[in-house]
This record gives C-alpha cells, structure tokens and sequence, in this order.
C-alpha cells in the first residue's frame, strides 16, 4: 500500500503542495510544487522507516497507516508526518479544504478537522484580520506564527501574538523551517 502511490504532505498544504512517492527500489520522489528531489527510503523492520534527505536522514515510526492516510512519527519525538494518499482521490490535493473533504467523505467523523488543525498547526477555516488579511496559523518550535496563505513563505509578513514576529529560524511540520528578519520572512 505505501508504494506508488502519491502521498500528499499536509504539514504545509496551504502554502506548499509536497508529494511523496515511494518506489519499489526505495527510490523516493519527493515533489515540491512540481520541483523533484531524489531521495531513499528503506524499510527497516518492527515499524521503522528510514529516509534519506540530500542533507540528513530520518527515521519515523510507523504512526498510523491505511489506504489513505499515513502518519510517520519521528523518532523519539511527539512530532508527526501526515501524509493523505491522493491515489484514492477523484482530482487534485491541493488545499486543506479538499483534504478535509477527502478524509470527511472517506470516515465520516467529525474530530478529523481538529486532529488536522491540531497536527499541521493550520485552521481549515482560517479567520481574517481587520486589515480582511486572512491569516493561516503555523505551529512551530517558537509558539505559533500566522502568515498569509501563498505558495512561497518568502516576503511574507510574519505575526506572533499580533505583532511581526521576532528575528530568527523558526521549524514546522515535517522538516521544514523558515527564516525571518524584521517581521518579514527572507528564507523559506
């Protein structure tokens, strides 16, 4: 079930749309709006997998696994990958909407959108400022930063509790970080 199929990342879905495809020959693609990294995966037995980045490896318990979801836990850690199998849906994953939709029509249980929330940091239904700026909430090593929906983090203004946020790398989701400097993100 985990091969070949396209294993949308909804850890930055309002911004970024990240697809993972794990080969037979443990070959992963990994696909940033449609930019392809090669990377390896490996099996490793009593529910370990390990990926291999250009950078660093990772290593993830098995979480929770069916035909459409996956959740890889990172090792020793309380944080998690979710990924939602766009194999099985009718179109594109491109959105947190349709995600929700997807995971609605497929098990029918009203926590799911506060599971997603909680997990990916980011409200399905996002609220607006009173600049009507809607802002999308990112959990991350530093507290919650909220920044405007876009496909790319740079040039951004970035908010913590209001205010533009402090200067600094922030991480989030699975394995991505960004870098601010005076409220504005320079480094996604």
């Amino acid at each position: 079930m985990l091969t070949n199929q396209h294993w949308v990342s909804i850890d930055d879905i309002l911004s970024t749309k990240t697809v993972y495809i794990f080969r037979n020959n443990n070959e992963l693609l990994v696909s940033t709006n449609g930019k392809v990294q090669k990377e390896r995966w490996e099996y490793l037995g009593n529910k370990s997998l390990l990926i291999d980045k250009k950078v660093d490896s990772y290593l993830f318990k098995h979480g929770f696994f069916d035909e459409n979801i996956l959740a890889l836990k990172v090792d020793s850690s309380e944080e998690y990958a979710v990924f939602v199998n766009e194999s099985k849906y009718d179109g594109e994953l491109n959105s947190i909407d349709r995600v929700f939709d997807f995971l609605r029509r497929k098990y029918l249980d009203p926590t799911i959108k506060s599971t997603i929330e909680n997990k990916t940091g980011q409200l399905i239904n996002p609220t607006k400022t009173t600049n009507n700026i809607v802002l999308v909430k990112h959990e991350t090593d530093k507290g919650v930063i909220e920044i405007a929906p876009c496909m790319n983090f740079k040039g951004q203004v970035a908010y913590m509790n209001g205010q533009p946020a402090p200067d600094g790398k922030y991480k989030y989701g699975f394995m991505l970080s960004f870098i601010v400097e005076n409220g504005i993100i320079v480094k996604d």
